[in-house]
């Protein structure tokens, strides 16, 4: 299932300029949590997706958003939240076409060479699992308990690409 992603791929960071995928690589793994703002699936998850990138956050993988819009909508969405993670803007959502994804939310192990070796779409409480422990694998890390209490039920998602 490992996709290598474009080396032209661009990353914005919210309040800055956007750089190449390989510049955010270069000494850690990605730990990505991709959601529309715009879908009441993401805002389910959300609550979720804060604890287990919280607790993936001591590992050797860069943890962070993936928001499919702009930097006023993304700012809308996460709140404070934007201030606590790294967050990526998308709105064209080039990197959810370059990953390949097509429910969102999903939960995404980009490694330092830029294949994603692991991903899941939509809520499903086992994929994501399987995702955290190969981030967890890889880092020699702790995989968060998933899922855990107060989690959503499992859920399919929305449309990554509108």
């Amino acid at each position: 299932m490992a996709t290598k992603l474009p080396s032209d791929l661009s990353l914005t960071p919210l309040g800055a300029e956007a750089r190449d995928l390989s510049a955010w690589l270069t000494t850690f793994h990605l730990a990505s949590v991709v959601l529309d703002p715009y879908t009441n699936e993401s805002s389910w998850v959300l609550k979720t997706a804060v604890r287990i990138l919280d607790e993936m956050r001591g590992s050797h993988a860069r943890v962070n958003f993936i928001v499919t819009a702009d930097e006023a909508d993304t700012r809308r969405f996460l709140g404070p939240l934007a201030d606590r993670f790294l967050v990526f803007c998308d709105p064209e959502r080039t990197a959810v076409k370059a990953i390949g994804l097509e429910r969102l939310p999903a939960f995404v192990f980009i490694r330092v060479d830029a294949e994603v070796v692991a991903k899941a779409e939509g809520w499903d409480p086992t994929s994501w699992r399987d995702v955290a422990h190969a981030i967890a694998e890889t880092t020699r890390w702790r995989a968060p308990l998933i899922p855990g209490a107060g989690d959503p039920s499992p859920f399919s998602g929305s449309p990554a690409v509108g």
